[in-house]
């Protein structure tokens, strides 16, 4: 089969690595794809990133089958335009990526059909989001509406913050329209968990959880960032959370996905909070996550194109997930001024030398046979060992393999 990647980042480089391992895959073509990409065994990088362009390619190419990387594809409706060509794809619809292109949207599904998560109030007015905040108890949490790059969610822990973000989000109109509207939700405290899920719309079956690390500094210290590293599985997720999850927020969600007929054969990521009263969801996207799939699809032992095809003729029900035995630790190098102003161009040196454990590619540049930074995630590694301990030594110790000028890494994943 011949396979297209819509996408540019690490996890794309993630997902293209392992569509190419499936003996069904002959060629994994990446729009636009990004250095790990180009020099991955079996794949090549076509630099196409408009939709009707790369419909074309995959007519002309006999694309057999497409699969959908980040969410920006998704929400400008990707998957309904190739499946109006005739293109066989996986990912959800224009209307169901919905569930993560609105928070207010997500929030109101959530609340249909009760997914257990926090409690909110939806404003679309300044004046109005102002006299709420003066009533409610701190922390909250205020969420832009749309997409905002993964920095549309504040915890504010006074009434002062919390108006200087609203005014930012919805006056200042930081986020150019997607924090007109906003949420503002209780503060949960607890332990986050990432739980990516495969679904055919009739069938949901859960992935090995993950724990992500937003912060950019040790400890949880500094500002949020696209994600700085991964562990899987995350062991705050223990068997009684596991099935609370199941019970309280997966099956719920497949049940509002049938009654309202989305048309969803795709990933679904469940962003968790691990409380004493259970787990909470905070946020669905309708794709892979970020790094996670750099910690997750490694540890994959089931054909991802085989599980994909099943998606898609509406036989999931058929599959089982095999996983190897054991842990892996993705860790993220970045460059020096991310995520507020990543400083580009500096050389990589030592990547030749990396051994027994996976790099992908984030943000570089190849230029003359050299490796140059360009973008604020450059990469990251990810290590398996039999224990998440073994895993985190094995990556840590090839990181030191690594230097450019301003790289940073946190040393707590």
């Amino acid at each position: 089969m011949k396979i297209l990647v819509l996408g540019s980042g690490g996890r794309e480089h993630a997902l293209s690595k392992k569509l190419a391992e499936s003996p069904l895959c002959s060629k994994v073509y990446v729009c636009p794809g990004n250095v790990g990409t180009m020099l991955e065994h079996k794949c090549q990088d076509v630099e196409l990133e408009d939709i009707e362009d790369i419909i074309g390619f995959a007519k002309t190419e006999g694309i057999d089958l497409a699969v959908v990387g980040p969410e920006k594809y998704l929400m400008l409706g990707a998957v309904d335009e190739f499946r109006e060509n005739g293109i066989k794809i996986f990912g959800p619809s224009k209307k169901a990526s919905l569930l993560e292109g609105s928070k207010a949207y997500a929030k109101e599904f959530m609340k249909r059909y009760g997914v257990k998560t926090a409690s909110y109030e939806v404003f679309e007015e300044f004046e109005k989001a102002k006299e709420y905040i003066g009533k409610v108890k701190y922390p909250i949490v205020i969420k832009a509406d749309g997409l905002a790059q993964g920095k549309g969610v504040v915890i504010c822990s006074s009434k002062d913050e919390a108006e200087d973000t609203l005014f930012s989000f919805m006056v200042e109109d930081l986020f150019k329209g997607s924090g007109k509207r906003v949420v503002i939700e209780e503060y949960l405290e607890g332990v986050e968990a990432s739980i990516i899920c495969i679904t055919d719309g009739k069938t949901i079956k859960p992935f090995i959880s993950a724990k992500d690390h937003k912060r950019l500094m040790d400890n949880d210290k500094g500002p949020n960032t696209g994600g700085m590293g991964v562990v899987a599985p995350n062991r705050y997720v223990t068997d009684d959370v596991f099935e609370e999850f199941k019970e309280d927020i997966m099956k719920r969600t497949l049940l509002g996905i049938s009654e309202e007929n989305l048309d969803y054969k795709g990933f679904i990521y469940f962003g968790i909070m691990i409380t004493k009263e259970g787990p909470y969801l905070l946020e669905y996207n309708v794709r892979f996550g970020d790094p996670e799939a750099q910690a997750i699809l490694p540890l994959l032992k089931s054909d991802l194109v085989e599980l994909i095809l099943k998606t898609l003729n509406g036989r999931l029900d058929e599959c089982e997930l095999k996983w190897i035995d054991g842990a892996s630790c993705n860790v993220v190098l970045a460059s020096s001024g991310y995520p507020v102003s990543p400083i580009l161009g500096d050389e990589i040196f030592g990547l030749q030398s990396i051994k027994d454990v996976d790099v992908f590619i984030s943000g570089v540049k190849l230029e003359n046979g050299r490796f140059y930074t360009n973008g604020g995630r450059v990469l990251s590694l990810t290590a398996i060992g039999e224990t998440l301990e073994l895993a985190r030594k094995k990556v840590y110790n090839e990181i030191e393999k690594i230097k450019f000028e301003g790289m940073h890494y946190r040393r707590d994943i």
